[in-house]
C-alpha cells in the first residue's frame, strides 16, 4: 500500500483543518519546500498536495506554488484543490504533477470528468469524493471545500464511472479529517466490496500505525496520511515501513 504524506497549502504554509472547517485551522510549516523535502528523505515516493484555497474558493489558487514544488524533487505528487476546468488538469500535469485530484467536478460534471480520463489517462487522474456519513449510515459527498451536500449518495456518484473508466479514488470521510479518531474502515471496506476494479485510497483520520495495517489488510491501494504525522505521532518513514 503506498503511503501519501499530506501538505495542505493555505496562503501558502502547511495546515489541517479539522473535519474540513476552514475556521478550524492549525498552522504547522512556513515552508512547505522544507516539508516535502523532509518526506523524501523518509522515503516517500508519492506526496499528496492540496490547494485548500483553491478549494474554497473553486478557482486554481496556488497552483503555481504546487508546480514549483513538483519541479523541486524527484518524487510524485499528486495534488488538487480547485481543480475544476480542463485547463487546470492539464497545467497541473504540464507544471510536473503526476497525478492531478478532481473532487467536487467529479459529482457535478461527471459527462466532462469522464472526457478528461479518456484524454489524459486513468493513471493521470484521481477522483476525490469527501463525504459525510449521515444518521441513516448513507454516504454523501460534499462539495465546493465540504460546504455544501451534492444531491446524490456516493453510490450513484461512483455509478456514473462504470468499471474500465476510472482506476484511482480518493475516500474521504469528512468527519473524521484531521480528528485523529481512525480512519472509516466499513465505509472503505464497502467501496472496495462494490467496486473492486479501483485502486481505493484511504483519507480522514489515520492516527496510528494499526490504522495503516488496518486500510492494507481490507485492500486499500493507498492512504493519504496528514496530521498523525505533524504531530509527532510516527514518522513518515514509520508510516511506509508499517504500510509494506
Amino acid at each position: 500500500m503506498i503511503v501519501y504524506p499530506a501538505i495542505d497549502l493555505r496562503n501558502g504554509v502547511c495546515v489541517r483543518l479539522m473535519h474540513g472547517r476552514f475556521d478550524q485551522v492549525t498552522e504547522y510549516d512556513t515552508v512547505p519546500a522544507a516539508r516535502l523535502t523532509a518526506f523524501v528523505a523518509e522515503g516517500a515516493t508519492w506526496v499528496h498536495i492540496v490547494d485548500l484555497d483553491g478549494a474554497e474558493a473553486g478557482r486554481a489558487v496556488q497552483h503555481r506554488l504546487i508546480g514549483d514544488l513538483a519541479g523541486s524533487l524527484d518524487v510524485n505528487i499528486q495534488s488538487g484543490g480547485g481543480v475544476r476546468t480542463l485547463s487546470d488538469v492539464r497545467n497541473l500535469l504540464d507544471a510536473g504533477v503526476s497525478r492531478v485530484v478532481v473532487g467536487s467536478q467529479a459529482v457535478t460534471a461527471p459527462a466532462e470528468v469522464s472526457a478528461w480520463l479518456g484524454r489524459f489517462g486513468h493513471q493521470r487522474l484521481t477522483l476525490a469524493f469527501d463525504v459525510r456519513v449521515g444518521e441513516d449510515g448513507v454516504p454523501v459527498p460534499s462539495l465546493k471545500g465540504w460546504t455544501e451536500a451534492a444531491p446524490i449518495d456516493l453510490w450513484t456518484a461512483l455509478d456514473r464511472y462504470p468499471p474500465g473508466t476510472l482506476e484511482h479514488v480518493l475516500i474521504t470521510d469528512v468527519g473524521r479529517d484531521g480528528a485523529l479518531t481512525g480512519p472509516n474502515l466499513d465505509l472503505l471496506a464497502e467501496v472496495i466490496r462494490r467496486r473492486p476494479d479501483l485502486k481505493v485510497q484511504a483519507s480522514g483520520g489515520v492516527s496510528s500505525l494499526d490504522d495503516l495495517t488496518a486500510a492494507r489488510a481490507i485492500g486499500c491501494d493507498g492512504a493519504i496520511v496528514g496530521r498523525a504525522i505533524y504531530e509527532g505521532r510516527f514518522t513518515a518513514r514509520n508510516a511506509i515501513e508499517a504500510a509494506r
